[in-house]
């Protein structure tokens, strides 16, 4: 059996963390709106069409803030078809998912919506090919109370009140040739910042994220995010991070390590906003938007969604992953990844939320089921809170092929001083071998323990189908032992742990 050791205190401090690092995010590509969050004519639909049993399960995610309406989609996005009369809305052609797009669910929709879940709005906007202008009118829409064309509008189509949003992203993976209006850093970032200035001469509280890379993979990556600061630097509050893993040609023991490359991707961003901030003399430090992660199987996507000019589907299903419990294990630790830049990570949204790439799966006109990724991200919504602690870790290691060599376990941990609580989290990432560990956390005067639960199972490719929606989910470990200040548990092979401790 592995053995590691962790040491927990309180006065080490991350940084706190924010509500907003359990955001999700809709799009409007494949079954995720229509046959996801919409589907009237179903047995649990409510009166505008929005399925219950998926609501209860986005409740039970704790999801926060939604990043809405892509994703690719809003480069070609035109936000004033999506308002008014339905009747009288067009319908358009989804270039980046080749698709059409009715446009019946909305602006207003999705904000009615979002009030069902308890869930703030993130929009970002069509830098792709609109621009300022189309960004300041849509900013009036939602935002200015009354008096003005836009706001009247608003009015006349049934909200009384402003959405008042506050967090907008400029554009969305505008270093990505497959993105409609791809531009280079220097003209991204120019568009960029005269958004942010016209958007702000407007509405001076919103909170404003610039596009960083698509991924650390990018061959522009770090020059992006270097050029993009140095015009936006001043105008935004945010540079975003995109990141999805998979596992490759059957190496589960790189797959695994995955939030080792988060942590190098974050901390690389980190830098070069730093350094940006250093050679401008600001007292500003920017925050990390990392508005898209997940696990996602790009090597299935069929990238040829081009087949004809008379070949739109409605809604296809596109890139519903089955999700093992070794995808349920990346995701948890992901999440521990984010904890563990709570200083610098300050909001985040899991890609997607219903159908696409998503921890919740709905049949249409059939249940709805969680999903393996559904249940690290609930539990650790639920028990994550007040700081972040840094975690002294001693555990063995293991060599990988995309990562090198990195640990066999894995830990993250929270501190709650007001509530009385404490939360572990822990990864072991042995495919054959169990680990049991020793948590020294006497400094955080913790007495006992609340619950202790684990995704794991001797098949770590299980998945919960429709026909067997329970197949995977998390269970007690009941292992665990809180004696003067110790903890030890055991954690089987390929496992995700949450420890609640008071």
């Amino acid at each position: 059996m592995l053995s590691a050791r962790v040491t927990l205190d309180p006065r080490q401090v991350v940084g706190p963390i924010n509500r907003r690092l359990f955001g999700g995010f809709v799009e409007h590509m494949g079954r995720g709106v229509y046959g996801g969050i919409y589907e009237p004519g179903h047995p649990t639909a409510d009166e505008e069409g929005f399925r219950q049993d998926v609501i209860e399960l986005v409740r039970e995610l704790g999801m926060t803030t939604f990043r809405y309406p892509g994703g690719n989609f809003v480069s070609g996005y035109r936000w004033e078809d999506t308002v008014g009369p339905r009747d009288e809305r067009p319908t358009r052609l989804n270039l980046a998912w080749h698709s059409k797009e009715t446009n019946e669910f909305g602006l207003h929709e999705f904000a009615s919506w979002l009030g069902k879940v308890d869930g703030e709005l993130m929009l970002a906007l069509n830098l792709g090919t609109r621009g300022p202008l189309e960004a300041l009118d849509l900013l009036e829409y939602t935002n200015v109370p009354a008096g003005t064309a836009l706001a009247e509008q608003r009015i006349a189509n049934g909200l009384t009140e402003p959405l008042d949003v506050k967090m907008w992203c400029l554009g969305n993976e505008m270093d990505g040739p497959w993105q409609l209006g791809h531009r280079s850093a220097d003209d991204y970032g120019k568009i960029a910042s005269q958004t942010a200035k016209a958007m702000r001469q407007l509405d001076p509280d919103i909170e404003l994220v610039a596009c960083g890379s698509s991924g650390a993979g990018m061959p522009t990556f770090g020059e992006w995010e270097r050029t993009v600061l140095s015009h936006t630097y001043d105008d935004v509050d945010y540079i975003s991070c995109h990141a999805y893993y998979e596992e490759k040609d059957g190496d589960l023991g790189s797959f695994l390590a995955s939030a080792v490359d988060m942590d190098r991707f974050i901390e690389s961003v980190v830098a070069t906003a730093d350094h940006v901030k250093s050679v401008r003399k600001s007292d500003k430090t920017i925050s990390i938007s990392f508005d898209e992660w997940n696990v996602w199987y790009l090597s299935r996507v069929d990238n040829d969604l081009s087949k004809s000019l008379d070949d739109w589907p409605l809604n296809p299903p596109l890139s519903e992953e089955p999700y093992t419990v070794a995808d349920g294990v990346v995701v948890g630790s992901m999440l521990m990844s984010l904890l563990r830049h709570a200083d610098r990570v300050t909001s985040a949204s899991l890609a997607q939320v219903v159908n696409v790439i998503a921890p919740i799966a709905a049949e249409p006109g059939g249940a709805a089921w969680r999903k393996s990724t559904f249940h690290p991200f609930a539990v650790t919504s639920r028990l994550a809170s007040g700081d972040a602690l840094k975690v002294a870790l001693e555990t063995p290691e293991y060599d990988t092929k995309e990562h090198g060599t990195v640990g066999l376990v894995d830990v993250a941990a929270s501190f709650d001083s007001a509530a009385g609580s404490a939360s572990v989290f822990l990864v072991n990432r042995s495919t054959d071998e169990e680990a049991r560990v020793v948590v020294e956390l006497s400094e955080l005067g913790v007495t006992s323990i609340g619950e202790v639960l684990t995704l794991a199972d001797a098949d770590p490719y299980a998945a919960s189908t429709s026909e067997d929606p329970d197949r995977v989910g998390l269970k007690e470990n009941g292992s665990a032992t809180l004696k003067d200040g110790v903890l030890e548990l055991t954690l089987p092979p390929v496992s995700w742990t949450a420890v609640a401790l008071a």
